[in-house]
């Protein structure tokens, strides 16, 4: 497969200072990094499409990278992520699963402790579509406190035979947490869950 056709990136960073309660001494930041590409198998069925996962690490590697830096360039302060793509209308929902590895990998190799599944989601839409982006924490998935979303989208994308690939991370839990559970502070990191 030739490497992936990018027409266009998009990041976005958010920095949350208070959700209407009081203001925490540290805002909370999250990012998503965004690339639209074409999608070698739209408007025809391809039996083997698993190779393209391959050509896209290096565009994952680079969102990765490209997302730590958007969060002040410290990959130890990134404590939630989570993946997705939006395949357009000429594609099908599992040319966006091929974004799952890639992605994934991409992330768990640019950050630290991250042993946590990275949550996904991913679906087939017209242009302008949203997608909302299921985050949770890095290294526990058992952290309620970063059991969030990030809504993304690109306004003219994606186009029939095109993929919007998406990763997302943060610095923190949602920004007034109070639902108990396990505490990032509490994390033993053996098990992706704890």
């Amino acid at each position: 497969m030739p490497e992936p056709q990018i027409r266009k990136t998009a990041m976005i960073v958010e920095t949350i200072h208070h959700e209407g309660g009081p203001a925490p001494d540290v805002p909370q930041r999250r990012a998503a990094a965004m690339a639209v590409i074409k999608n070698p198998f739209a408007g025809r069925y391809v039996e083997d499409i698993a190779p393209f996962m391959k050509d896209l690490e290096p565009l994952g590697a680079q969102m990765a990278q490209d997302l730590v830096a958007a969060l002040g360039g410290d990959a130890a302060q990134v404590e939630g992520y989570g993946k997705g793509a939006i395949v357009g209308a000429a594609g099908e929902i599992e040319h966006g699963a091929l974004w799952h590895v890639p992605g994934g990998y991409a992330m768990r190799d640019a950050i630290e402790k991250s042993a946590a599944i990275v949550p996904s989601t991913k679906k087939v839409g017209p242009v302008g579509a949203r997608l909302d982006v299921p985050v949770t924490h890095t290294n526990a998935s058992y952290v309620r406190s970063h059991y969030d979303a990030m809504e993304v989208g690109i306004p003219d994308a994606p186009r029939a035979d095109e993929i919007v690939l998406v990763l997302v991370m943060t610095t923190g839990g949602r920004i007034h947490a109070r639902m108990g559970g396990l505490a990032a502070a509490d994390v033993k990191g053996e098990d992706g869950l704890r």
